[in-house]
């Protein structure tokens, strides 16, 4: 069938699919009587934590399973074809001409080697035999729907010398150099900045619109799903657990698990003392140790013996009244999906005690050479860091907020002492620790200041058992005086992190991301520390294992009375767990108030952005759009004037072009908010809340 034909049934449909991959001892089911179907011009979301097989769904449909994995059962139906019963030959032309795909990590799709312009010229000349011209007309045209600025530019650089956004955008300009009728994303805006990510989403819905393409879109923010799909296909271990309209699956669930994981995301209202987050029981199974009858039955709160672990198939059963909605839940008529959910334990607030960390007119600077290559050239300054200002207490949560190359990793390694100040002071108990290199510091400052990194795979030691990482801390800090009295306090401190004792005796590898992220937080706290700098430290983890952490934190403060500094850019979290916010930008803080100053008008520019830029998984809250304009300035050159007059929807209010030329004044605006911006009171005056709650 051409691509000029009109097919009117579903573009893509999946049909009672079980994939599984074989190994040599046996056979590991990887999905299982999976169906979805997406319809013309409709964009699917499928939402699942990581594991549940919805990369192998997508991989299925691309017919690119690799040796080990085979579909045993169902069928995957393009346009009404079976892709099994297709030659080598047809699935090539279908592939990259009909189906595109988007993956996670642009790299991957790139070729570093060579030009963009060649890549995308390619897609046309190979599967349409265009004409080079034609080709290049082509690729001018898709760089320019994709907002890409200086699209000639963009066609003569190498992948290398785009940001990650960029070359985001130019792989999805490729999957639509051919028009394809079904573009498949996985989890496309996980490496992105969420403003970025803003852009991009924004721009995925225009372009599906333009060009009529139906897509698939796979994702664990149900947030991101909500802003762009239709429809919505929750999978829990292999299996497709509900589907149906987003409003449907949002307003009146009927399984156990989308209720659950709903539970577990901080959405507007959450509040960690008086609305925690409810986290889901247990663990997730895996693919050969899954249980009998329901696989969620373990984790559920419905759970019913002898009903429910029976072993047998649960279908999937339509829900009445609504629109192609279905759940696979034996019990879903008998449950009361409007109960008031049984809140977490309600913790009283603590107040803040004395100022532990204080930092004044803090600067980093680094000296680079204008052609890096050859070292040759004069000298060129990167400020990292411009005079940074705030005192954090103690039991406070201190959350520092910005896009990646607004200096808050940075900041956090002055202060860890692996690299030292170039101007300014740190004073920690009052004592000045900014020029104190970490080989230098005393064993009492090192434990007193702890980190906890984003990525727990890096940071702990592939060949030392858990137990022998945590002792090993405890003697670095000089905590116990024989190797019993330490085995004895790390036992303590997986009771601490809520991880079994045997553990102690386990190798990393053998632990899942949330355990291997306890174990980290585990050995930070190990001796004790006064601060812990948590650098994203849920980023990398499933939605339903981030409430665990972020819980553990909250919890683990309270009885350490820790000052916690949390450096994210994840705008919901910070809401929920922060008492105070500090906002940065190139380096500078634009923004500084506690959490509701914050999170209510006026904002500076900036922190309005952001927050209109957060995914919020609740049909209910209305978000004023903004979407920033063009890419973050480099520190190597950034702009003149106010850092973010570049991308500031508010600079017209400004008179006399005071933005390109001055640095703005730190302003006080009430009881320690600070904003540093060139906006008259009036005009802040009259900024409306970016998040509305809808009236019910």
């Amino acid at each position: 069938m051409s691509k000029m034909e009109e097919y009117d049934g579903p573009i893509l449909e999946i049909d009672k699919l079980s994939i599984s991959f074989f190994t040599r001892l046996r056979e590991i089911p990887a999905v299982m009587d999976f169906s979805v179907a997406v319809q013309p011009g409709e964009a699917v979301g499928l939402v699942g934590e990581s594991g549940c097989g919805k990369s192998t769904v997508a991989l299925g449909v691309m017919q690119d399973l690799g040796k080990n994995g085979r579909v045993v059962g169902g069928t995957i139906k393009f346009k009404g074809r079976d892709l099994a019963e297709m030659s080598a030959e047809e699935l090539r032309d279908i592939r990259g001409n009909e189906i595109a795909m988007i993956y996670q990590e642009p790299m991957a799709s790139l070729n570093p080697a060579m030009k963009i312009g060649k890549q995308l010229m390619e897609v046309p000349m190979i599967h349409e035999g265009v004409s080079e011209k034609e080709a290049y007309d082509r690729a001018m045209e898709v760089v320019t729907d994709v907002r890409l600025p200086d699209p000639e530019r963009m066609l003569n650089s190498f992948p290398h010398q785009l940001s990650g956004g960029q070359q985001q955008r130019i792989v999805i300009a490729m999957a639509l150099m051919s028009k394809p009728s079904l573009l498949i994303l996985d989890e496309p805006t996980t490496a992105l900045d969420v403003t970025v990510e803003a852009a991009v989403v924004e721009l995925v819905k225009d372009l599906g619109k333009k060009y009529g393409t139906s897509m698939l879109f796979i994702s664990h923010n149900l947030g991101l799903v909500l802003e762009t799909c239709d429809r919505l296909c929750v999978m829990y271990s292999g299996e497709a657990v509900e589907r149906g309209s987003i409003h449907d699956v949002f307003d009146e669930m009927q399984h156990p698990y989308t209720q659950a994981l709903f539970r577990s995301i901080p959405l507007p209202g959450a509040d960690k003392n008086s609305r925690p987050l409810v986290a889901i029981p247990g663990n997730f199974p895996l693919p050969h140790e899954r249980p009998n009858g329901c696989n969620f039955g373990p984790r559920c709160d419905y759970f019913e013996q002898g009903r429910c672990d029976v072993d047998q198939v649960i279908p999937m059963a339509p829900v009445h009244g609504n629109d192609r909605h279905e759940t696979r839940c034996l019990k879903f008529q008998e449950i009361d999906w409007d109960a008031p959910i049984t809140v977490g334990e309600q913790k009283e607030k603590t107040a803040p005690g004395k100022v532990v960390l204080k930092m004044d007119n803090l600067k980093k600077y680094y000296e680079v050479a204008a052609n890096a290559l050859f070292g040759g050239g004069e000298k060129k300054v990167v400020k990292a860091n411009e005079t940074l200002s705030f005192e954090a207490r103690e039991s406070e949560t201190l959350a520092i907020v910005g896009e990646s190359g607004c200096g808050k990793s940075t900041f956090a390694k002055v202060l860890m002492g692996l690299e030292t100040a170039t101007e300014g002071q740190i004073l920690l108990d009052n004592q000045n620790i900014e020029q104190v290199p970490i080989e230098e510091r005393d064993t009492k400052t090192v434990s007193d200041v702890q980190m906890v990194f984003q990525n727990p795979f890096d940071t702990l030691n592939p060949s030392m058992t858990v137990g022998r990482q945590i002792m090993r801390a405890l003697e670095i800090f000089g905590i116990g005086n024989s190797e019993a009295e330490r085995r004895k306090k790390m036992l303590e401190l997986l009771d601490l992190v809520k991880l079994p004792r045997a553990f102690a005796d386990r190798m990393p590898r053998q632990l899942s991301g949330g355990q291997k992220q306890r174990v980290g937080i585990a050995r930070a706290f190990a001796g004790g520390a006064r601060i812990v700098v948590a650098d994203e430290p849920v980023s990398a983890l499933d939605v339903s294992v981030q409430a665990a952490v972020t819980d553990l934190l909250m919890e683990i403060q309270r009885e350490e009375k820790t000052t916690l500094l949390f450096i994210s850019h994840d705008l919901s979290i910070v809401r929920y767990l922060s008492d105070r916010v500090m906002v940065m930008y190139l380096g500078h803080v634009v923004e500084l108030g506690d959490t509701d100053q914050v999170f209510s008008p006026p904002y500076h520019p900036y922190t309005e952005a952001l927050l209109s830029a957060v995914p919020i998984a609740d049909t209910s809250v209305e978000k004023e759009h903004i979407v920033l304009e063009g890419d973050i300035p480099s520190a190597m050159n950034p702009p003149p004037g106010c850092p973010f007059q570049t991308r500031c929807r508010w600079k017209s209010e400004v008179p006399g072009g005071l933005c390109e030329k001055d640095v703005p004044p730190v302003r006080q605006l009430e009881d320690g908010h600070q904003i540093k911006c060139h906006l008259s009171d009036e005009v802040l005056e009259r900024m409306k809340p970016v998040i509305k709650i809808a009236a019910e």
